[in-house]
């Protein structure tokens, strides 16, 4: 009899111990799976606000400094629809002439089929109701002055109610390397528009 107990003490211990080690290598796989699924979705966000900043400057020529106004606009402004046609005066075909059929809606555009309204597009998501950091400006390169902005979302916003000690390694890792604890696109100090994930 003392040797049943012992066996079923030593196979629950083993099942204990087979359980720890098997949540021990899955946890890691699960928080990384959740952080690329809430990360994909920060980055098309971030992408939105980058085609509104785009389309902001080509109008008003620089970009928007704050979210009031950059959704302001986006909600009425519009784009011209341009078709462009071969020039019948030349007969290589290299000349166009390009004609504005009509004008559509920025918001019809660049927000159809979106799962937030242009109201939410200054909101992280996941993150509970914070909003992105975004600034415009401009720098000098080379003696001319280049309109730049940058949009960014801090992994501790977006990865709220995830593993904290993992969080906390990966924004060292970033710091480490002298690299922004987060995601962001465009920057202040160079005249790009590329996103960190990029």
């Amino acid at each position: 009899m003392k040797k049943i107990l012992i066996q079923v003490v030593l196979l629950v211990i083993v099942v204990a111990l087979g359980y720890f080690v098997y949540e021990s290598i899955m946890e890691p796989v699960r928080f990384d799976k959740e952080r690329r699924t809430r990360q994909k979705v920060v980055v098309e966000k971030l992408k939105d606000i980058r085609n509104s900043q785009l389309v902001f400057r080509r109008v008003n020529g620089s970009y928007a400094n704050d979210f009031d106004t950059l959704i302001k606009f986006v909600k009425v402004a519009e784009v011209p629809v341009v078709k462009m046609i071969p020039d019948p005066e030349d007969t290589t075909f290299t000349r166009t002439i390009n004609d504005t059929v009509g004008y559509i809606r920025i918001a019809d555009t660049l927000f159809a089929n979106k799962k937030y309204t242009i109201d939410q597009l200054s909101l992280i998501p996941y993150s509970e109701g914070e909003k992105f950091e975004m600034s415009a400006d401009t720098i000098e390169r080379g003696g001319v002055e280049v309109f730049v902005f940058e949009v960014k979302a801090p992994f501790t916003s977006f990865m709220k109610g995830m593993d904290e000690q993992t969080m906390r390694n990966i924004i060292a890792k970033s710091e480490d390397l002298e690299k922004y604890p987060g995601l962001k696109v465009g920057s202040l100090t160079e005249p790009s528009t590329d996103g960190n994930w990029e």
